[in-house]
């Protein structure tokens, strides 16, 4: 069995002197990437547009969970309600079948403590995860200039390439992406869910997944082309479950806090379990409920203090988040 450090408390961010002026130019970028994702689809969000579902639930928090987890929301054992919203990655309203990168929100309900942004109690304490257990660029400039490429079209994103990581690199990482955008996804019921980019655990630093329990079932034939039908089946006939779990860090070298692109090699632990119960994702209730999530925000950033987001991904993230939040009029 693998050995591995314990965690540790030394994680530092490194902070760059011209990333507040680099942060405002990246949310006007996006900003303006919105309103013209605005004219073709209507108001919504910048990336993560076309919602698949909502949905209400649980999560329990367990008890005996590893020392170094017993923080913020995970300090006692206990029930919260939350919301999850499940999405595809892109600008656009794309049909599920395009390799996409896949969304799942989650927000905790009736959290306590000081908040992330420091202005007050937090009111609720948001994770947003993806169907990748790290990013395919080590920062947030790597990007940011690769998602506005392919805004000007794919033969930009070509000459971007080449432009950026040269004649021996472009290829390579051209290689890169095209494996990560079209990584197989089965289903938000059956495929782990990743963080991807840490967050603070009190005085620790951890990366989270979702992984779906077996009683979930398998992978159905016909979900990659229906996203939101599979879960909505599923959820028609039984109860969804996922174990959320922590993964710390050790060390700079082993577990980096800026490059986003490093996958953590540390061991995960289980720490809470999120259920969807049974429901009728068509009803007029569940509609109601699409329709207040679409119009609402998740943000890693509307967070306790105690679950703080990290690196370098995070930070862009807070000032990127809140112009799209202005953007569609949810801020």
């Amino acid at each position: 069995m693998a050995q591995h450090p314990p965690p540790g408390t030394d994680w530092q961010e490194k902070i760059a002197p011209d990333e507040a002026e680099r942060y405002a130019a990246y949310a006007r970028m996006f900003q303006e990437l919105q309103q013209r994702g605005a004219q073709r689809h209507g108001a919504g969000r910048t990336l993560h547009r076309k919602q698949l579902v909502a949905a209400q639930g649980t999560l329990e928090v367990l008890d005996g969970v590893a020392s170094f987890a017993r923080q913020g929301i995970f300090a006692q054992p206990r029930d919260y309600e939350v919301l999850v919203r499940l999405s595809n990655g892109a600008p656009n309203r794309a049909a599920d079948r395009v390799p996409d990168v896949r969304g799942f929100a989650l927000r905790v309900l009736g959290v306590q403590g000081p908040s992330a942004l420091g202005n007050g109690p937090a009111t609720c304490q948001d994770f947003t995860f993806i169907n990748h257990e790290s990013f395919a660029f080590r920062n947030s400039d790597e990007f940011v200039d690769l998602v506005m490429a392919k805004a000007r079209g794919n033969g930009e994103v070509v000459k971007h390439l080449f432009k950026r990581y040269g004649l021996l690199g472009g290829p390579r990482k051209m290689g890169t992406l095209i494996k990560y955008a079209g990584k197989p996804f089965s289903g938000f019921a059956t495929e782990n869910l990743f963080t991807a980019v840490p967050i603070a655990n009190g005085p620790y630093a951890v990366r989270l997944r979702l992984v779906p329990a077996p009683s979930n079932g398998s992978p159905e034939a016909g979900a990659r082309e229906d996203l939101a039908g599979d879960v909505a089946t599923r959820l028609r006939r039984a109860p969804l479950h996922w174990d959320l779990q922590l993964q710390y860090y050790t060390s700079e070298a082993v577990t980096p806090i800026e490059d986003a692109s490093v996958n953590w090699p540390t061991p995960y632990f289980t720490v809470a379990r999120l259920m969807l119960p049974q429901q009728d994702l068509h009803s007029a209730q569940a509609r109601a409920l699409a329709e207040k999530v679409e119009g609402g925000l998740f943000d890693p950033w509307q967070a306790l203090a105690d679950h703080r987001p990290l690196g370098d991904v995070q930070r862009a993230r807070k000032v990127v988040y809140f112009a799209s939040q202005q953007g569609r009029g949810a801020a």
